[in-house]
């Protein structure tokens, strides 16, 4: 028994997808320039998206809205229902637009600050004792990275970027255009969380 759970959390760590460092990549796919940029590129054989904009909200305030899973229904529209399983692991559960199933994820997930940055990122954990409601998908290598950086006059720029892959019955010709959907109303439902 040991032996099966030291090479779980081996397994996790060595193979679960990682994003801290997505920023730095070079050879993103323009999606969109506006009102959100939108980009997509290849990492480790995954679709990897990322959505930037600058929001004229503080730093902290933002990494503190991000960091509290349990308020994402109330603040991520497509976000049904988020369970914390452990201290750093959570079951997020988003429904999809007619006639998709919904999906959900278990992820590990870490905060790192400094002065200026704040990274907030998190990597799917196998859970297999975590159920799956009806008529969802379950995505076993969602990752995903919220980088923060001050910029002049007390605003944000903010970066996110995931895992793009959405399995189940969503057709591959329509994962650029939902690529381009998440991001824009990602970045725009935390600005209007963050404006009321």
């Amino acid at each position: 028994m040991k032996t099966i759970i030291i090479y779980l959390i081996t397994h996790c760590i060595l193979f679960s997808l990682d994003l801290r460092e997505v920023i730095d990549l070079n050879g993103w796919k323009n999606l969109q320039q506006k009102p959100v940029k939108i980009e997509w590129r290849e990492f480790q054989g995954f679709p990897i998206s990322k959505a930037e904009i600058v929001l004229k909200h503080d730093i902290d305030l933002i990494a503190t809205v991000i960091q509290d899973l349990n308020s994402y229904p109330k603040i991520f529209k497509r976000v049904t229902k988020t369970r914390q399983i452990e201290k750093d692991i959570a079951q997020i559960i988003l429904d999809m637009p007619f006639p998709f199933s919904g999906r959900d994820y278990i992820i590990r997930y870490q905060m790192e600050e400094s002065k200026e940055k704040r990274v907030f990122s998190f990597s799917s954990v196998d859970f297999p004792n975590i159920e799956l409601e009806s008529d969802h998908v379950r995505l076993p290598n969602a990752a995903g990275v919220w980088i923060l950086k001050s910029t002049k006059n007390n605003q944000t720029k903010v970066t996110y970027a995931w895992n793009g892959e959405l399995l189940g019955n969503f057709p591959d010709f329509g994962l650029e255009r939902a690529w381009i959907t998440q991001g824009t109303e990602v970045l725009n439902w935390l600005d209007e969380s963050l404006s009321n």
